[in-house]
């Protein structure tokens, strides 16, 4: 006969097998956030998915500070980073989350749309404040790197298709800490020399590497210039903040300088396919050594305790919803109990009520039969002696006595002449 296991023991079988699964340790999904949930206890609840299927996630409060950088929301397309593993409980696999990215543009491009919204609503953009780029100048300002592709080739480009124009370069830091400052001081400077054109960029790269170009620093100098500015950040397809303010934008420098100066040629562009041969190898080492990394981190995490006391922690918020909903249940079954009381003793008061009125109309009925004035108004009379005593029978009476006889309209005074009593 096969052995007959527990529900908690596959359950913990089951577990195990994640646990032991190099894969599923240290994983990244891509997918749209849905039934997002961020509970008062810190932890944030939702589900990643795809046409196909869904993915429970849990994402632990001591998690959020350093693994979510942004508001999640759903309908957002984001990267989860974590361990899959099952929640005992249940029997459920979900997906415990150590990093939220949003897919594809990261952090830098949730900024720099922030950054190109705030400037778009103020005007820099506006197509009315671009100025005209001079058809022939004889004088053009460069703000980049003294020794890089990008002044090679605007050297290369305008000295083939005008050897007089007079070019003036501006040293600039393009690339890391302080290169925002630097081409902010570039602009300005020669801002102030009253040239024709002013070009102002670097080669391709990464959006990190050309993140200097996103500096609000860098939007407001080139805004101010009076001078025009040739916006030339890295390849076509890179685009920047210095782009849109720029009143004339190249998808290259040499483009800038072709564009600057009339009947410019193609420019070479070996040295920037170079640049992104090693820049792509050189991400691609740092993507899998991140991988692997985030495995060793995962691996630790999985068997720590406080991953241990996050899971309880699950547990504990699902007892507290529960406790909360059953409190409601049992206040809405007491207020309708409440109302229940309420109508009954109204009703009881109103029947009390009208007894008590009943019985008074009666009393008030029997009284008004007992009534003199009521008998007085029926035809009987009320006589009095002269000291105004009531006499009731003819005993009291005497021939020659004055008396008072009341009516219900008045009264007559009269004198006895004669007694008869029967």
């Amino acid at each position: 006969m096969n052995k007959i296991y527990s529900v908690s023991q596959v359950s913990y079988y089951i577990k195990d097998m994640f646990k032991k699964d190099i894969l599923l340790s240290g994983i990244s999904v891509r997918g749209e956030v849905g039934s997002l949930k961020y509970h008062s206890s810190g932890h944030v609840y939702f589900t990643i998915k795809d046409e196909y299927g869904a993915i429970n996630c849990v994402m632990w409060r001591s998690s959020v500070p350093s693994g979510l950088k942004f508001k999640l929301e759903e309908g957002q397309k984001v990267v989860v980073t974590g361990s899959v593993e099952t929640y005992e409980k249940n029997s459920s696999y979900q997906l415990y989350a150590r990093r939220v990215e949003l897919d594809g543009i990261g952090r830098l491009y949730a900024e720099f749309e922030r950054l190109k919204s705030k400037l778009e609503a103020e005007g820099l953009f506006n197509e009315v404040n671009k100025k005209p780029v001079p058809k022939y100048p004889r004088t053009i300002g460069i703000v980049t790197a003294r020794t890089g592709a990008a002044i090679q080739d605007i050297i290369t480009v305008c000295g083939r298709r005008d050897p007089y124009v007079e070019l003036i370069l501006y040293p600039a830091k393009v690339q890391g800490e302080g290169a925002a400052i630097s081409i902010a001081s570039g602009i300005k400077k020669l801002d102030e020399m009253g040239l024709d054109t002013i070009i102002v960029g670097r080669g391709g790269g990464s959006m990190e590497d050309l993140w200097c170009f996103n500096d609000e620093r860098v939007a407001r100098a080139i805004y101010a210039c009076n001078t025009p500015v040739i916006s030339a950040v890295g390849h076509e397809v890179d685009f920047t903040i210095a782009d849109f303010v720029a009143d004339l934008r190249a998808a290259t420098p040499s483009a800038a300088a072709e564009l600057a100066v009339p009947d410019v040629s193609e420019v070479l562009s070996e040295l920037n396919s170079k640049a992104n041969l090693i820049r792509s190898h050189f991400m691609g080492k740092l993507r899998l050594y991140t991988e692997s990394l985030n495995r060793a981190e995962m691996r630790l995490l999985k068997n720590s305790p406080e991953h241990k006391l996050m899971v309880l922690g699950q547990s504990v918020d699902e007892h507290y919803e529960k406790l909360f909903l059953s409190m409601e249940k049992k206040l809405d079954k007491a207020g309708i109990a409440l109302d229940g009381y309420e109508k009954k003793l109204i009703s009881d008061m109103s029947l009390s009520f009208e007894k008590t009125k009943r019985r008074l109309e009666v009393a008030a009925a029997r009284l008004n039969g007992l009534s003199p004035l009521a008998k007085l108004a029926s035809g009987y009379s009320y006589i009095e002696d002269k000291n105004g005593h009531n006499v009731s029978s003819v005993k009291g009476l005497h021939e020659g006595d004055s008396v008072k006889i009341s009516f219900s309209d008045g009264s007559a005074n009269a004198v006895i002449k004669s007694i008869e009593q029967t």
